[in-house]
């Protein structure tokens, strides 16, 4: 896989660089709430820039259903990456139409466009492989260069990921330059103790992910809403809790082999629960009660991971060499339940491991708790993209890049 350091070598000055980018932000109207991914894209932009050429930015956002809908526009993003660069950004009003073609041809060496979300055409999303090669086509007629800097984007079978690579001469960018890096020390010459923290709601999300650990990790730590999918599996009382009942052959199937392959497998013990779901805009008291795991009422429902089992999981991270932590505890968006999740991301703060946070939702809750992004060895701007490498799949926008 050649590299941004690579293309720079050979000299960008008036070239149009064309930058898969992933900055699918949250967003509150326009507000943007989180621009962790926008700052993760900014030292690709930056050295392009500096370096004279004509850089074109692409990315998608949220799931418009392949036509022009205001509330997915990228402006916001446009915006914001022109304030973290401190230099104008020219925005293009559509994706590969008469704005994208003038936006573009009017830049001079050294500026930055941003097209219009790449998922307002059809063609970025097609299963049709002539559809997406025919909007891939129309990218391409407004570059010279590629460079894949889209990290959580990459396990995409979309026009700009996979198809776009193989129309122009390409490169990595730093951030999937950086992220895969990561993930090989995650799945190559590991160093051990490997400790994995999961959580998030669905089992069924992390099922792959965990076959695969069990032959790799030395310790699996279950929190958030899957985790009472594994406690049903032992027969336990879950209330209303999330659970997926169809998943519990597969849960009871794992923790049968991580007993057979020494594999520590670690359930919480105690749980705060509560009859009502927490009201997450306007953050009122949940008076949560504490229960322990096996005896949560029938009326209640697990939102977080109690008092002894943020001190288990701690004590069962401290002596991690490496760890890799990808889902919330609990519902961190409420005060009331965010302390699982707190305990954990503290737990990798204080660890003296190499320690990875899986995109996502805990990247996220990093943030919004306040934690300091360089007390980690890594965040990850890819949960999906992570996990499907730790599952050992083919991303397709690596394996475009590799060509």
């Amino acid at each position: 896989m050649k590299t941004i350091d690579e293309l720079l070598s050979e000299g960008v000055a008036g070239k149009r660089v064309f930058v898969r980018a992933d900055l699918n932000v949250p967003l509150d109207g326009t507000a943007i709430t989180d621009d962790g991914r926008i700052r993760a894209v900014l030292p690709t932009v930056k050295a392009l820039a500096d370096a004279g050429a004509r850089v074109v930015v692409a990315s998608h956002l949220g799931r418009p259903k392949g036509a022009p809908d205001p509330a997915f526009s990228l402006a916001p993003a446009a915006a914001r990456l022109g304030e973290l660069l401190g230099a104008d950004v020219a925005f293009a009003e559509d994706t590969v139409g008469e704005s994208a073609t003038s936006t573009v041809s009017g830049l001079a060496d050294g500026q930055v466009a941003v097209l219009e979300n790449l998922r307002f055409n059809p063609g970025e999303t097609a299963k049709d492989d002539a559809d997406r090669g025919a909007f891939a086509d129309r990218l391409a007629a407004l570059a010279d260069v590629y460079v894949g800097d889209g990290f959580g984007a990459v396990h995409r079978k979309h026009a700009s990921v996979f198809d776009l690579p193989k129309k122009l001469p390409h490169y990595a960018g730093h951030l999937i330059a950086t992220e895969v890096g990561v993930l090989r020390k995650l799945t190559e010459d590991v160093k051990r103790p490997y400790v994995v923290a999961l959580g998030g709601a669905k089992v069924s999300d992390k099922l792959a992910v965990i076959d695969q650990l069990l032959g790799r990790a030395d310790r699996l730590l279950i929190g958030g809403g899957m985790a009472y999918t594994f406690l049903k599996a032992k027969g336990y009382e879950v209330g209303k809790s999330l659970l997926q009942e169809d998943q519990i052959p597969a849960v009871t199937e794992y923790l049968e082999r991580a007993e057979k392959q020494g594999v520590e497998l670690v359930l919480p013990v105690d749980a705060l629960v509560s009859t009502d779901f927490p009201d997450l805009k306007t953050k009122a008291p949940a008076n949560p009660a504490v229960v322990a795991a096996d005896a949560i009422p029938a009326d209640q429902e697990g939102l977080d991971i109690g008092p002894e089992t943020r001190k288990l999981y701690a004590s069962k991270l401290a002596d991690a060499a490496t760890v890799f932590w990808n889902g919330p505890m609990g519902v961190f968006e409420h005060p009331d339940y965010a302390e699982g999740t707190k305990a954990v991301a503290q737990a990798l703060v204080d660890s003296q491991g190499f320690t990875v946070v899986g995109g996502g939702d805990s990247a996220a809750a990093v943030r919004t708790l306040g934690f300091d992004e360089q007390a980690f060895g890594h965040i990850s701007t890819g949960g999906g993209a992570s996990l499907e490498y730790l599952e050992g799949k083919t991303l397709p926008g690596l394996a475009a890049l590799e060509d």
